[in-house]
């Protein structure tokens, strides 16, 4: 039998050894994590780019890890503001498997390495988060149109913090950042916010009407002491001025009495005619009585020179 030529053997051993470093080297590219595994049960995590080493199969197989930045929407959700109110609100979270061995091994672990699996957690934390979070906002710190009372950024950080939590614990999913995509307000949300508006509205209106009829009662109390006050001071004026010219007549009829007493009587009936009788008054007296007889009987003629009218004090001199 003949010999094998040297160069056979050469190119069979090389194949050989090309069969086993294809079945041992583990190629680790950028942005990849390559999960070893020994009959099922992962012994170490490669995450620098470039070529590693393991046993042949069946011994140590290989499971790729993208680790990647991925992003994941929650849909539209129906929630609850911290003033009782229903908002929609749609997020997206930025997320990715972070170059840690740990994390890497307890994402294949809870998830078979399938990022469709993770990111329907992820959804479901995503709604979760949104209904707990969104009740500690009201709704005029979400939607508003003074920029410096919105607290839009507060709401996403509360929701990003939630979220790192619960998924780096349970599923080794590193958070990057949580964004929101919409957020509307329904019809009866806006509704019943037109309606709280409005009563607002008319609450500080009546907080002013208030005001203001509180001032107008300080402004008539004001004026109507005021009132009494000049009221009871003209009162005590003209008070004093009638009990002086009370006492000025009282003078000039003493004046006249002592100068002829028929003239006084006669002044004093047509005083007393006047404050008895007025345009409805209808008497049937006797004429020659006190003091109607001074209607039909002229004072008799005075002797005396003419009285003055003015006590003799007061009286002007005569001219010479």
């Amino acid at each position: 039998m003949p010999r094998a030529s040297p160069w056979r053997w050469a190119i069979a051993l090389t194949i050989v050894l090309l069969a086993l470093a294809s079945a041992t080297a583990v190629p680790v590219s950028s942005g990849t994590a390559a999960v070893i595994t020994r009959f099922g049960d992962p012994i170490r995590v490669e995450v620098s780019p470039g070529l590693t080493w393991k046993a042949p199969p069946p011994i140590d197989r290989v499971e790729s890890v993208d680790l990647r930045l991925r992003t994941t929407s929650s849909g539209v959700h129906s929630v609850l503001t911290q003033d009782g109110l229903i908002i929609l609100v749609q997020a997206w979270i930025a997320w990715r498997i972070p170059d840690h061995g740990d994390d890497i091994l307890r994402f294949v672990r809870a998830t078979r390495n399938r990022h469709d699996e993770a990111a329907n957690q992820l959804r479901t934390f995503l709604g979760s988060s949104l209904e707990t979070i969104t009740g500690r906002f009201p709704l005029d710190a979400l939607l508003n149109t003074d920029r410096a009372k919105l607290r839009s950024g507060e709401y996403r950080d509360a929701l990003r913090e939630r979220l790192a939590a619960q998924a780096r614990d349970l599923y080794g999913i590193e958070i990057l950042a949580v964004g929101l995509e919409r957020l509307m307000i329904p019809e009866a949300t806006v509704a019943v916010t037109v309606q709280r508006m409005a009563a607002e509205r008319d609450t500080v209106a009546e907080e002013k009407k208030a005001h203001g009829r509180k001032v107008a009662g300080e402004i008539r109390a004001t004026t109507e002491k005021e009132t009494r006050i000049i009221k009871a001071t003209a009162e005590e004026e003209a008070s004093r001025i009638e009990a002086k010219a009370r006492g000025e007549a009282a003078a000039i009829y003493a004046a006249v009495h002592s100068q002829d007493p028929k003239l006084y009587r006669f002044l004093r009936s047509l005083d007393t005619l006047d404050q008895v009788v007025t345009n409805t008054t209808r008497l049937v007296v006797r004429t020659d009585a006190a003091p109607f007889d001074a209607l039909v009987a002229a004072p008799l003629e005075a002797t005396a020179p003419p009285v003055p009218l003015l006590p003799p004090s007061v009286a002007p001199s005569a001219s010479p």
